[in-house]
């Protein structure tokens, strides 16, 4: 458990023995959940510092018209909603629901102070893991303002790739997971991609996606 906990974004630099001493030291409890079971509400106030040390959970936000849409997907030892502990609005901002049977460490508001002014290292990760947070939320946000399907998707292979050649990659997610994701239908997200793969920009064999026309999709975005 503690070497789990140990490669937290919080705790890294720990040793798992360091990570028992101080939270030893600390209120805390694990709390176990089944599949599907909510963890936290949208709104509902974030009291405690929560780390997935066991499973994975997922964010997700409900629209007026009652369609999910899936925000992110966490794995241990990942935290959940600490970007929003502190604050004059300190809300979370999604339900967080499990996505398979998992367990979940949580730490009160104050304890976690106690633990930033007692270790420079957990100061230091914490910093690091709010401004992380920061960029993740602004690259979230500059993907949301593309209007259309072929817009995200264009965006989003492009961020797969690392060099400005083409290439070949794996999609990390499933088209159903990629619906999810961007907001949409999986047969409206099939269309795009087979619309690209009409116009020569790319090819598609189930999750392998080989970029034709690397500057197709360059233009798509700007």
């Amino acid at each position: 458990m503690y070497n789990i906990i140990s490669n937290s974004p919080f705790f890294r630099g720990l040793s798992p023995s360091e990570v028992e001493s101080i939270l030893g030291k600390i209120s805390h409890s694990f709390k176990t959940f089944s599949k599907g079971q909510t963890i936290a509400q949208r709104d509902e106030e974030v009291k405690n510092l929560c780390i997935v040390v066991a499973g994975s959970v997922k964010g997700e936000m409900v629209d007026f018209s009652g369609k999910i849409l899936k925000i992110e997907e966490m794995f241990a030892p990942q935290p959940i909603a600490h970007a929003f502990l502190f604050g004059e609005r300190n809300r979370y901002p999604v339900d967080v629901i499990a996505l398979e049977d998992c367990k979940i460490l949580f730490i009160p508001k104050p304890d976690v102070i106690r633990m930033l002014q007692q270790s420079d290292v957990i100061l230091r990760n914490y910093l690091n893991a709010i401004s992380n947070r920061a960029q993740f939320l602004s690259n979230k946000l500059w993907f949301l303002s593309f209007k259309t399907i072929k817009e995200k998707v264009a965006h989003y292979l492009l961020s797969l790739t690392k060099s400005d050649s083409n290439a070949t990659i794996l999609l990390p997610k499933s088209h159903q997971e990629l619906a999810e994701f961007f907001g949409v239908t999986r047969p409206s997200l099939a269309r795009v991609f087979a619309e690209l793969q009409d116009e020569g920009i790319i090819t598609v064999n189930r999750r392998e996606i080989s970029i034709i026309n690397r500057a197709k999709l360059l233009e798509m975005i700007k």
